[in-house]
C-alpha cells in the first residue's frame, strides 16, 4: 500500500464515536477516529514492509496515522534524531507515552533519551522519558538494568511525584509498578514506595479511566507469579 491508501483506509475505518472517546483523553486533530484493534487487522502487515511509509505516516500528524506508524515501524531501523522528532511531534499523552515510548524502548538508545526526556519542562516529552524508561524495564534482561539507577529514580518519585506535572504523575505511577513487576531485586523497594505515594491524583478529563493503585497492582503481580517475567514487546 501507499501512503495515500493507507490514509484512505484509515478513514475508512474511523468513526465518530471512537472520535470523540480519543478526543475526551486528548486527542488533537487531524484523527478519524480509529480503534487499535481494526488497525492491526486491516493495516499493520502491510505497513510493516515499509520503514519509509511508516515515518511518512507518523509525519503527517494524523493521530491514527501516528499510532499505526508506532505499531509499524521497525525499531532496530529507527535513528536517534528520528526519535528525537517523534518526541518533540507528538501532541497528546497516547503517542508520547505509548507510542515514541514503546518504540523508543526497543532501540539501543532507550535509557539515554529516557534520560534526557525525563529531564525536558515539556510535560509531554518529559512523559515520554519516564515511560520509555518503564517500558524497558518491562523488556531488558535483568543483568543490562542498574539496579541503583532504578532505585535512586524511586526515590526521585516518592520526593516529588505528587508536585509534578500531570501526565508525569501518571507514568512515574507506572513507573513504580514497572520497577516492583520486572526488577526482582528492587521488587520490595518498589512495594514500600508505592505504599508512601499512595493514590496518584491525574486529571484525565471527561473520562472513566482511573490511575491505578500502584501497591496494588504490584501485589497483583504476585498473585499471578508474573514478578520477573519479562514481555517479548512493550509495542502494543
Amino acid at each position: 500500500m501507499d501512503y495515500q491508501a493507507v490514509i484512505d483506509k484509515l478513514e475508512e475505518l474511523g468513526s465518530n464515536q471512537t472520535k470523540k472517546t480519543f478526543e475526551r483523553h486528548g486527542a488533537k486533530e487531524p484523527l478519524f477516529g480509529v480503534k487499535i484493534g481494526d488497525m492491526k487487522k486491516h493495516l499493520v502487515k502491510q505497513v510493516k514492509k515499509d520503514q519509509e511509509l511508516a515515518l511518512k505516516l507518523y509525519a503527517s500528524g494524523n493521530s491514527d496515522a501516528m499510532y499505526l506508524a508506532g505499531l509499524s515501524v521497525k525499531p532496530e531501523l529507527m535513528k536517534k534524531e528520528q526519535l528525537k522528532e517523534w518526541a518533540e511531534q507528538a501532541n497528546w499523552h497516547m503517542i508520547s507515552e505509548c507510542t515514541v515510548a514503546q518504540v523508543t524502548a526497543e532501540t539501543p538508545y532507550a535509557l539515554e533519551l529516557a534520560r534526557e526526556w525525563m529531564a525536558s519542562e515539556s510535560e509531554l516529552v518529559a512523559a515520554a522519558g519516564w515511560s520509555t524508561y518503564a517500558n524497558y524495564l518491562s523488556i531488558a534482561p535483568h543483568e543490562e538494568i542498574s539496579n541503583d539507577e532504578v532505585y535512586g529514580l524511586l526515590k526521585k518519585i516518592e520526593a516529588e511525584i505528587h508536585g509534578e506535572r500531570n501526565r508525569v504523575r501518571y507514568v512515574m505511577n507506572g513507573f513504580v509498578i514497572a520497577a516492583g513487576a520486572y526488577c526482582p531485586p528492587l521488587h520490595e523497594e518498589a512495594k514500600q514506595i508505592a505504599e508512601k505515594i499512595g493514590k496518584v491524583n491525574v486529571n484525565v478529563g471527561q473520562t472513566a479511566c482511573k490511575v491505578p493503585l500502584a501497591k496494588e497492582y504490584i501485589e497483583k503481580m504476585v498473585q499471578k507469579g508474573a514478578v520477573g517475567k519479562k514481555r517479548k514487546t512493550c509495542i502494543c
